[in-house]
């Protein structure tokens, strides 16, 4: 197996890029001045429920093509480190959805610049038209040494959960871009969301269940945040909902880890709120207390990734 008793349960991203690269790898979240189709009024103009008007793009740092200006990238914990260590994230909004000439150039730019190993684009399984996926097989020729991966938020495979929070989209689109990307050869992460109204721990499991059949590349788990300004705020504000205390997050996390495909890396499995904007929960501020509190709910229980799948 890829673990062994002194390493981590559970293939963690940091340890992937040890084995890749030979050191660690750091997001440089990006907010490429993008929009949604949940937000312009093509699908509704609310986005998803739980979506404030950053586009899930709080920490981002502006990028219209030019080269990144480390000291403006106030989360960068090791500033020192150069060229290959960073992975230009394209996190706010949907960043498939914009002309495609304005997406050749700013995908370009960062491939071609040498502080990122690779890009990460997060998008919607419904704006990945031939055109964007043509683009982006151009992209890979031309950018041999560099890695393109996509982020897909799927949050829930129950189409009722879907349609409560706004997704936008069936099952059905989701299952055709991912098969599109991998038969393209590109590396997808899904994002599932961990805390859902109406969401118990069957109904999450179904959804890690589900996706272990893609062999995916990654998986990202977040906790349900209630952020300022969005209508989740309105409903958790009104009683109609409630936030997943800290131990039924670490529960729910370890079940997730068990029942999770042991080849996909998982590349988060909390997430980051910013002090500023989280209503709930505050124990998510406490990050490395949670992480901690998750890698003892692994050991005491004794799971590992993929340990409840069976043989």
């Amino acid at each position: 197996l890829w673990y062994c008793e002194s390493m981590e349960r559970y293939r963690m991203f940091s340890h992937w890029c040890m084995e890749t690269y030979g050191h660690k790898l750091y997001r440089i979240a990006l907010d490429a001045g993008m929009t949604c189709p949940n937000r312009d009024g093509t699908l509704d103009s609310r986005g998803c429920i739980f979506c404030d008007a950053g586009g899930s793009g709080d920490f981002a740092t502006k990028y219209d093509g030019q080269k990144i200006d480390m000291s403006s990238v106030s989360y960068v914990h090791h500033p020192e480190l150069g060229n290959g260590y960073f992975i230009a994230y394209f996190q706010a909004y949907t960043n498939t959805y914009a002309p495609l000439a304005r997406l050749r150039f700013l995908f370009s730019s960062a491939l071609s610049d040498p502080l990122f190993a690779g890009i990460s684009i997060a998008t919607r399984p419904d704006c990945l038209g031939p055109d964007v996926i043509s683009l982006l097989d151009e992209l890979k020729k031309e950018y041999p040494s560099k890695f393109i991966w996509i982020e897909l938020g799927l949050q829930t495979m129950h189409e009722d959960t879907a349609r409560w929070m706004r997704r936008g989209y069936p099952l059905s689109v989701f299952e055709q871009a991912v098969n599109v990307l991998q038969m393209h050869g590109f590396p997808v992460i899904v994002h599932v969301i961990l805390g859902l109204p109406g969401e118990d721990k069957q109904r999450v499991l179904e959804t890690v269940r589900y996706l272990n059949r893609f062999h995916l590349f990654g998986v990202k788990y977040q906790l349900l945040h209630v952020l300022k300004n969005t209508d989740l705020e309105t409903l958790y504000e009104e009683g109609k909902i409630q936030a997943l205390t800290l131990d039924a997050y670490v529960d729910l996390v370890a079940a997730c880890i068990a029942s999770t495909d042991p080849s996909v890396i998982l590349m988060r499995l909390s997430g980051d709120g910013d002090p500023e904007e989280l209503i709930a929960p505050l124990w998510s501020l406490a990050k490395r207390q949670v992480l901690n509190r998750i890698q003892h709910e692994l050991k005491t229980r004794n799971i590992t990734q993929g340990s409840w799948l069976p043989l």
